[in-house]
C-alpha cells in the first residue's frame, strides 16, 4: 500500500462523515472528511434531479470540487460526482458509492479516466424488505386509513379494496435480487405462497427460498394477490410495468411499489386505482418528489403513500458506509476490486 494513498469521504444528511469515520479511522492511509452543505430536503431533491437526469445535471458544491485534489478514492452517498468533479482529481481511481443506483455518478467519463465505480450492493435490502412488507399490511388493513380517521375525530370502519391477509395468498415479486431474498425470508412467517418473474435469479437461489418461477411478467399479474416491484431500473425495464399488466390483476388484488417509479407506468397505474379495478396500491416512489400540493395521488383513497425513504434507516446506514469502507480499504490494498462496475473495461476482472 502506498504511504501517500489519500481517500475522500463525502458525508450528507442521510449518511454523515461520522458514519464512515466508525470504520475509516486507524486506516493504514490517510482519509480527509468533508461535508456536502445543504438540508436532507435539499439534498434528497437535487438526487431526485439525478436520479432523471444524470449526474452533470447538478452542479457540483465548491467545497466538494476544493477537495477532491488529492484523492485517489471517494466514497459518498448522494453527492454529485460529476465530469467536472472527476477532472478536478487528477489522481482519483475509485468511486465507492453507498448505494445501488449510480445516476449520480458519470459513469461514462470516470471509465474513460481510468476510474472504477463499485456499488454497495444488498446495502438496504432489508430495510425495503421491510418496508414493503409494511405496505402490504398498511394497505390491506386500512392501517393509515384508519389512523388518519381517528386523529381528525373519526373513527372509520368502512374502507376501499379487499380486507385479505397475508396468510395463504400469492406474493408475486417483480425482480428477485438481494431484496427479493430477504423479503422471501421475512414473508416466510406470514406462509404465504410467493412466485418470481426474473430470468436472471438462478434455480438454486429460488429453491434455497422457497420461490417458484412464472414465465412472463403477465403470470405474475394474473396470479398474484400482493404484487412487489423489486426490479432493478435498466433500459429494459423502464416503464416496463404497464395498462397491459394492471389489466390483468386481480379486483381483490394489491400493487406495492417500493423500487423505482420508472419501473412502472404511473398514468396506467392511477386509472386503474381510480376505477377501482383493483383494491388498492402502495407506493414509495414517484416521478415527482415530494408530491406537489395538488398532486392527484393524494386524491386517491386506495393508495398508501411514504416519502420515499424505503432504504432509510439507522441499520442501513451503517451497512452502507461500512461496504464504502471496505471497498477503499480493498482498493488501496489491491490496486483494483473486481465487482466494479465498469471492472471490465478497467482490467480488473
Amino acid at each position: 500500500m502506498s504511504e501517500t494513498f489519500r481517500a475522500l469521504i463525502i458525508g450528507d444528511k442521510f449518511i454523515p462523515t461520522d458514519s464512515y469515520a466508525e470504520y475509516l479511522d486507524g486506516s493504514e492511509f490517510a482519509v480527509d472528511y468533508v461535508e456536502w452543505e445543504g438540508t436532507k430536503a435539499e439534498q434528497h431533491a437535487l438526487q431526485q434531479i439525478t436520479e432523471f437526469k444524470g449526474a452533470n445535471a447538478v452542479e457540483a458544491p465548491a467545497a466538494l470540487l476544493d477537495a477532491v485534489h488529492d484523492a485517489e478514492a471517494i466514497g459518498l452517498h448522494f453527492a454529485p460526482i460529476t465530469a467536472e468533479l472527476i477532472g478536478k482529481a487528477p489522481n482519483l481511481k475509485l468511486i465507492a458509492v453507498a448505494r445501488t443506483g449510480v445516476e449520480n455518478i458519470d459513469v461514462e467519463e470516470a471509465t474513460r479516466r481510468g476510474i472504477g465505480v463499485v456499488q454497495a450492493l444488498g446495502r438496504n435490502a432489508g430495510a425495503v424488505a421491510e418496508l414493503a412488507i409494511g405496505l402490504m399490511l398498511s394497505e390491506a388493513r386500512n392501517i393509515a386509513r384508519a389512523d388518519a380517521s381517528v386523529k381528525s375525530g373519526g373513527w372509520r370502519k368502512e374502507f376501499p379494496g379487499a380486507r385479505i391477509e397475508i396468510a395463504g395468498r400469492t406474493v408475486g415479486m417483480v425482480g428477485f435480487g438481494h431484496v427479493g431474498r430477504i423479503t422471501s425470508e421475512r414473508l416466510a412467517g406470514f406462509k404465504p405462497d410467493i412466485i418470481t418473474f426474473d430470468p436472471y435469479a438462478s434455480e438454486e437461489l429460488l429453491e434455497n427460498c422457497g420461490v417458484r418461477r412464472v414465465g412472463t411478467l403477465d403470470d405474475v399479474f394474473r396470479q398474484s394477490d400482493f404484487i412487489l416491484v423489486q426490479a432493478r431500473l435498466t433500459p429494459e425495464t423502464e416503464r416496463f410495468i404497464g395498462e397491459r399488466q394492471f389489466r390483468l390483476m386481480k379486483p381483490d388484488a394489491y400493487f406495492i411499489n417500493g423500487s423505482r417509479s420508472r419501473l412502472v407506468d404511473y398514468d396506467a397505474l392511477y386509472n386503474v386505482l381510480k376505477e377501482g379495478a383493483i383494491s388498492g396500491a402502495a407506493l414509495d416512489v414517484f416521478d415527482e418528489e415530494p408530491l406537489p400540493e395538488d398532486s392527484r395521488w393524494r386524491t386517491l383513497d386506495n393508495v398508501t403513500i411514504t416519502t420515499h425513504y424505503g432504504g432509510d434507516t439507522e441499520d442501513t446506514n451503517r451497512t452502507s458506509a461500512r461496504l464504502v469502507s471496505e471497498a477503499i480499504t480493498e482498493f488501496a490494498q489491491t490496486g483494483k476490486i473486481a465487482r466494479a462496475i465498469n471492472a471490465k473495461d478497467l482490467g480488473w476482472a
